[in-house]
């Protein structure tokens, strides 16, 4: 280093938007003299060209969170509007920046920005620090372990991130000791947060923001949750079991979940898989951590790990790794979907909560994803991506659509050529056996009688009248009936078996039986001691066509 010069330190923000486990920001602040945290808004970073209000709002929430942690450390987040080169440009003459921080984004979405950013930097002779931090691993890394291409299968993958060894353990919280920190007076009107309403983002509907259930976004709430599931966590391992919120999902509660948080990096993977794997080692000292202790974060790896060089990823014709299905296309079932006006209950309660509140059970995304796609209605799942994508709060680019891949069966493999799908009546009625998830999120029903709840176009005329919901004039008629169109589906998908028969399809799917039950949230047992199987015959699916 050039003792002679002030080192002045910009930390570019994008993701990992937080303190704690930030090992880019924490090289920043070494031998730093002057220091600066950055985002810009450039129309794309975190997700923000696709995202929807919920998904902005929550944002925004965690730039304020972070902007409040910063004050109290002695400084501000700094927010630009403009592309990342024009902006750090600028910066550099500026405020004679000599370093440029940020975490890893592995996506190949951001290849194209970072490499520009990259090149500026040489340019004009400023050093440029890019960490991993945002996965557990570098999936560059993975890849390389794996002779050059990303592992097909996930016992494949799991058996090269073994050899690569565990995770890193999270880096030492920042110390801004002795770190020059400028600040305006007029910091707020020159480089505050913007509003949704200055960004132009304003809600769809009014229920977005009358929400039953309030996501806020942020390294504090992040934090706060942990620490609410780890004590979750703790009495299940004493119980013996592990992903107790799994086998018996709770649609009701206050939300637990961490994965916005870990979307956005607010909450680092790496302490969340080190504070789980400790607890156990903690509660069960002499019993070795099961692999679906975190089986849902090493799915998180491997998405990501599938889509680092696949910039055709979340798509079905150009992505190699994705069966080219011949799906139908219909706009009016595509936006009945969408607007949950599908005439099933069970599922139109599940998009209300996704549009309202950014957020729904795992459980119910398998169900409205399969009543999309393979089930019911037989359309691309690409549409039902580009919903999740603007409404979801954890949605990205990777994940997403793995999932969606996954679920439509269109990433194949033998275990998920299951002719079995998800009946979008006895499995709510299985899910919500109150009803009252349905109730809550569909007012209009809010009278209808359990018995007809989940098929309100069975009860008889009086009953609907006194219920004041008449079907086909307050609440729409089934768009479909689930007997024939899952009937169709099947052969539909018999039809693509049989095309590809003999024929080798690289895949990014499951390998076998115990994958597939992980992948999809089930338990290796159940609390009551039982083996659930993952198909048709298993507890957890039992509500099937």
């Amino acid at each position: 280093m050039n003792t002679n010069r002030e080192e002045v330190v910009v930390h570019w923000f994008r993701h990992g938007l937080r303190l704690h486990d930030n090992p880019s920001l924490i090289d920043g602040l070494s031998e730093c003299d002057r220091f600066y945290p950055v985002f810009i808004f450039d129309g794309e970073v975190a997700g923000t060209k696709t995202a929807g209000y919920n998904r902005f709002r929550f944002l925004l929430e965690c730039l304020q969170d972070l902007d409040k942690n910063l004050k109290a450390a002695g400084t501000r987040l700094y927010c630009f509007q403009g592309q990342p080169t024009d902006i750090l440009e600028r910066l550099i003459e500026e405020w004679g920046v000599t370093k440029v921080t940020f975490e890893a984004d592995p996506e190949p979405i951001w290849q194209e920005r970072d490499r520009l950013v990259r090149e500026l930097l040489d340019k004009k002779n400023v050093q440029c620090v890019e960490k991993v931090s945002h996965t557990l691993w570098d999936p560059y890394e993975i890849i390389e372990n794996n002779g050059g291409s990303p592992p097909l299968t996930f016992s494949l993958f799991n058996l090269v991130t073994s050899t690569i060894g565990p995770p890193p353990r999270p880096v030492e919280d920042p110390d801004f000791t002795d770190i020059s920190l400028p600040v305006s007076q007029n910091h707020d009107k020159q480089f505050g947060i913007p509003t949704l309403e200055d960004l132009n983002v304003r809600p769809e509907c009014e229920e977005q923001n009358k929400r039953l259930v309030e996501w806020l976004g942020g390294e504090s709430k992040a934090l706060e949750l942990l620490a609410i599931r780890m004590k979750h966590e703790e009495k299940a391992y004493e119980n013996g079991y592990v992903m107790p919120n799994q086998y018996h999902p709770d649609l009701l509660s206050p939300p637990l979940s961490l994965s916005a948080h870990l979307r956005f990096g607010c909450l680092s993977v790496r302490k969340f898989y080190w504070s789980i794997h400790d607890k156990f080692e903690e509660v069960k000292p002499s019993m070795g951590a099961p692999v679906s202790l975190s089986a849902q974060l090493m799915w998180r790896e491997y998405f990501y790990t599938m889509a680092i060089n696949n910039i055709n990823y979340d798509k079905m014709e150009t992505n190699p790794i994705c069966l080219n299905i011949p799906w139908y296309d219909n706009p009016d079932h595509e936006e009945k979907w969408t607007q949950g006006e599908t005439g099933y209950p069970w599922i139109d309660a599940i998009m209300k909560q996704l549009r309202y509140e950014g957020w729904v059970h795992h459980v119910a995304r398998h169900a409205v994803s399969c009543f999309l796609t393979r089930g019911d209605l037989w359309l691309n799942w690409e549409v039902g991506l580009k919903v999740f994508y603007k409404y979801l709060l954890d949605a990205d680019w990777s994940v997403c659509a793995g999932n969606w891949m996954w679920v439509s069966s269109s990433a194949f493999e033998k275990v998920l050529q299951c002719p079995n799908c998800f009946c979008p009546v006895r499995y709510g009625k299985r899910m919500d056996p109150s009803g009252e998830y349905v109730r809550r999120y569909l007012p209009v029903l809010k009278d209808m009688p359990l018995r007809y709840l989940f098929e309100p176009w069975k009860a008889p005329l009086p009953v609907q009248q006194k219920a004041k919901c008449i079907v086909g004039v307050d609440y729409p008629k089934p768009m479909v009936d689930h007997q024939k169109a899952s009937k169709e589906c099947i052969q539909n998908m018999k039809a693509v078996k049989d095309a590809l028969m003999g024929r080798e399809i690289p895949h990014c799917a499951p390998s076998e039986e115990i994958e597939a039950r992980r992948f999809s949230w089930l338990p290796d047992h159940t609390p009551s001691g039982g083996h659930c199987t993952a198909n048709f015959l298993c507890d957890g699916l039992k509500d099937m066509n």
